[in-house]
């Protein structure tokens, strides 16, 4: 690590380091999963509002990492996604079918899209 401040301390040289790597993760992150790059807008508020939904996205969902269990921003995204899924296919099932453990397909059907295996506890 370098620093072309000589007065600067040696922790603090490390603490913004650890700071502008930190930043630099939640840009990635903002890119690679919550559509940064992708959005198409050219009008300064619509750039402001994309900008700050990508970033708000990425804090969101490392409080959500902690809580849910997940191993990473992919699993976490593969199981809200196969939830909805679960969803919108018990709303189109007919009235008259027989009796659905609803329990088992929401703990079955989340894991499809998971990129880290969860270890079961034995």
């Amino acid at each position: 690590m370098f620093s072309t401040d000589l007065e600067l301390g040696w922790e603090n040289v490390i603490e913004y380091y650890h700071l502008r790597f930190q930043i630099e993760f939640n840009f990635r992150d903002a890119k690679q999963h919550w559509g940064l790059e992708d959005f198409m807008v050219i009008k300064e508020q619509s750039v402001h509002n994309a900008a700050n939904l990508s970033l708000w996205m990425v804090n969101l969902s490392q409080v959500m990492l902690t809580t849910s269990g997940e191993e990473s921003t992919l699993d976490l995204k593969a199981r809200h996604h196969a939830i909805r899924y679960a969803q919108e296919v018990l709303k189109i099932l007919p009235e008259n079918v027989k009796p659905i453990n609803i329990e088992q397909l929401f703990t079955e059907i989340p894991v499809l899209g998971r990129i880290h295996e969860r270890k079961m506890a034995t």
